[in-house]
């Protein structure tokens, strides 16, 4: 039997697509491939260069060498990496825990609940509430404050509360047959046919604490505690250098080496969420259910 290959017809409409997601990529490359050739760049050649680069001026590791020795950028990694892990922790617990109550009929008051949590979505009470309420709680100024106050998102609790309520509802009868209870049905059962969406809400949360600093400035006092964003800011916005620039041999031309910092510090402060993504991409899947229901 012979196999025939047809051509898919293309339209104008595809072509045009083509072109605007050829164009969007291209914008979002360029800056990261500036950045990443700056950072290994001549301070004394990056210094003099106009416009866009698209290979090192001269390779140099000497702007890693500056970041890696200071203290600031080290201990606000170890923050990071410890906001990042306990709070999405914390965050798909409740989240999950959250959106099952939601979406059981059977729940008591769930309806009401789920609009009170939607309603938050629209209206709030600001910031000056926010940081009060922090306050009252006895948080401000401990790490606490950066994980508490936003231990569940209302969108991501809908999203996942809409993934659990379109699973059929005999994955929940047949465990309650076998004697299974919620919280058996909803860690053994439910988040492992949910694993997409698991993958997810991960993600969204873990990028949302990586790149965390506002409220590290509203609510943190010691340094010390700073997460790494807040750091980045203070180099990046701030133009504060001068710790960088006290572990550098440069014979007192250490503002050559500014720029070249600031460069590195930001692919420094960006590779690690970039690698995990990655990982959680192979989860982006659908059809997940298949199979997951016999006869």
């Amino acid at each position: 039997m012979k196999r025939r290959f047809y051509l898919e017809r293309r339209t104008p409409f595809d072509y045009i697509n083509y072109v605007i997601l050829a164009l969007i990529t291209f914008a979002c490359i360029v800056p990261v491939l500036h950045t990443l050739m700056a950072s290994f760049s001549s301070p004394a050649e990056l210094a003099q260069h106009e416009g866009l680069i698209w290979r090192p001026l001269g390779f140099t590791l000497e702007g890693y060498k500056l970041v890696v020795k200071n203290r600031a950028i080290a201990s606000g990694y170890l923050n990071t990496i410890f906001y990042v892990v306990v709070a999405t922790t914390l965050n798909i617990l409740l989240t999950s825990i959250g959106a099952y109550v939601c979406s059981r009929k059977k729940a008591l008051f769930s309806k009401p609940i789920t609009f009170m949590i939607t309603f938050t979505m629209f209206f709030s009470g600001g910031l000056i509430p926010f940081y009060l309420t922090v306050n009252n709680l006895g948080l401000t100024g401990t790490r606490w404050s950066q994980i508490f106050p936003v231990a569940i998102s209302a969108w991501n609790l809908i999203i996942m509360r809409t993934s659990i309520a379109d699973l059929p509802d005999s994955v929940e009868e047949s465990a309650e047959i076998d004697g299974a209870n919620d919280i058996v049905i909803l860690f053994r059962i439910v988040m492992p046919l949910i694993k997409p969406v698991l993958a997810v809400m991960v993600l969204f949360y873990a990028v949302g604490h990586w790149n965390s600093w506002f409220n590290a400035m509203v609510f943190l006092r010691d340094r010390d505690m700073y997460p790494l964003q807040l750091i980045l800011r203070e180099i990046l916005l701030q133009n504060d250098t001068t710790q960088i620039m006290q572990l550098a041999d440069t014979n007192n031309e250490g503002d050559i080496y500014k720029m070249l910092v600031k460069y590195c510090t930001t692919v420094v402060a960006t590779v690690p969420i970039l690698c995990i993504y990655p990982f959680l991409q192979k989860y982006f899947v659908k059809g997940v259910m298949i199979g997951s229901i016999k006869g």
